[in-house]
């Protein structure tokens, strides 16, 4: 990494002067996350609508996923979906759904999947959800979301005096909600899995967003006649090394899972890789930009801070 570190060293790039520029791209990604929520929804998983997943494996070389799309079609099932995975076209998974969606029928369903099947394949992985634990799944899932990125911002608003608490929750709403956008644009799998990753971008975002906030509070004392414009600027680049650094590494781990990791992992790391890319960006263009509102010399010095970072 020494050789980015080299590269990337002493910048001093006029980063808010893209601000108005970045905050109209922000206020397009956030109304295309609107319009593909309400009119497209989500691809939940088995986790969240029920239903059974299997992976199976032919013993005969690739899979003729049509022809066996045809042969499932006489079930009576309310959904069915199947997809080739992984490289040599073996492999296939197969999402169904049965009509009454409770526990007899998806058991009923999977056997009447395996007879059609034969013995032509091995049966790698079976899951059934019911419609039910889905449901409670659901609700379980969104009130961790809600309550740990409350959470946060409780943190947040602790962490730092109020202008830049305003900021870095702004920033973290923008990162959450246009990954959650892009998960309905892309029609991403939507399961337990998917917000665990949502919940780990919240935590990045906000830690890339607090080492930079820190680097301000440090050059607002030190640099007491320094145009805010100008100082805010300076800290970005003063940290931008660590932040793209940190980016790179990041996002290399992250890609590799997404390229490499399968169907299982893929919308974890589609979150994940996305995510860094958006936290990075929001970081410096949102939750710093918006600082530029405020007049951050009204913030006291560190001695008049109590450990919260409130004013005492």
């Amino acid at each position: 990494m020494k050789i980015f570190s080299w590269i990337i060293k002493d910048t001093s790039i006029d980063f808010m002067k893209a601000r108005k520029f970045t905050y109209a791209l922000s206020i397009l990604l956030i109304l295309a996350s609107i319009a593909s929520i309400c009119l497209r929804g989500f691809n939940y998983g088995i986790d969240f609508s029920g239903g059974v997943l299997i992976d199976v494996k032919s013993k005969n070389g690739p899979v003729d996923v049509e022809k066996i799309r045809d042969e499932l079609s006489g079930l009576k099932l309310d959904e069915l979906n199947l997809q080739a995975v992984g490289t040599t076209g073996e492999e296939l998974m197969i999402r169904a759904q049965a009509n009454n969606a409770d526990e007899e029928s998806q058991r009923i369903a999977v056997n009447q999947i395996k007879e059609i099947l034969g013995a032509d394949f091995t049966f790698e992985k079976i899951e059934s959800v019911g419609p039910q634990v889905g449901k409670e799944l659901k609700v379980a899932g969104v009130l961790a979301s809600v309550f740990a990125i409350l959470a946060i911002s409780l943190y947040i608003w602790f962490r730092f005096e109020w202008r830049f608490a305003i900021g870095a929750l702004i920033g973290l709403f923008h990162d959450v909600f246009i990954i959650v956008g892009l998960l309905s644009i892309f029609h991403m799998d939507f399961s337990l899995t998917t917000i665990a990753a949502i919940l780990t971008l919240a935590g990045y975002s906000v830690n890339d967003t607090v080492v930079t906030y820190d680097r301000i509070r440090e050059n607002l004392q030190k640099y007491k006649k320094m145009p805010q414009y100008d100082l805010l600027n300076k800290s970005v680049n003063d940290i931008f090394s660590r932040t793209i650094l940190t980016g790179i590494t990041t996002l290399l781990a992250s890609a590799a899972l997404l390229v490499f990791g399968g169907d299982a992992l893929r919308s974890f790391a589609f979150v994940i890789t996305f995510g860094i890319i958006i936290g990075t960006y929001s970081s410096i263009y949102i939750s710093v930009a918006i600082l530029n509102l405020f007049d951050l010399r009204a913030v006291p010095s560190e001695e008049n801070v109590n450990p919260f970072g409130n004013v005492q």
